[in-house]
């Protein structure tokens, strides 16, 4: 009678274990989606914006006639190409919070963030 007892309990607790498992990919999901909902990266050369890009669209965009190339994926952006000799742009990493920028000075390019999830970084940080 015992060794049934504790089978129970153990599915009873697997069971559990399962339901909690489900609640926390679930909130996950949610809280991930929720981020980016509306948020776009706004792409200006020389301080004139040429384009508005939703994250929320995967792709790969030339930039600048070519000299970035802009991919967003996942709700995020970065920028995989740049023909300036320091590349930092690409090093950069990939950007999806609100506020929060790539720039390539040497192309006169920056792409930042508009909308969306707030970034962590501010001026107190």
């Amino acid at each position: 009678m015992k060794e049934e007892t504790r089978n129970k309990s153990y599915q009873r607790d697997l069971l559990l274990v399962g339901v909690l498992l489900l609640a926390a990919l679930l909130v996950f999901a949610f809280v991930r989606t929720g981020q980016k909902t509306g948020a776009e990266a706004v792409v200006t050369v020389d301080g004139e914006e040429i384009g508005r890009y939703p994250l929320n669209r995967s792709g790969t965009f030339p930039l600048n006639g070519g000299t970035n190339t802009l991919v967003i994926g996942d709700g995020m952006a970065w920028v995989i190409e740049a023909n300036c000799p320091d590349k930092v742009c690409m090093g950069m990493g990939k950007i999806s919070r609100n506020g929060e920028f790539i720039a390539c000075l040497p192309n006169r390019l920056i792409v930042v963030v508009e909308g969306g999830e707030d970034s962590p970084i501010d001026a107190r940080t």
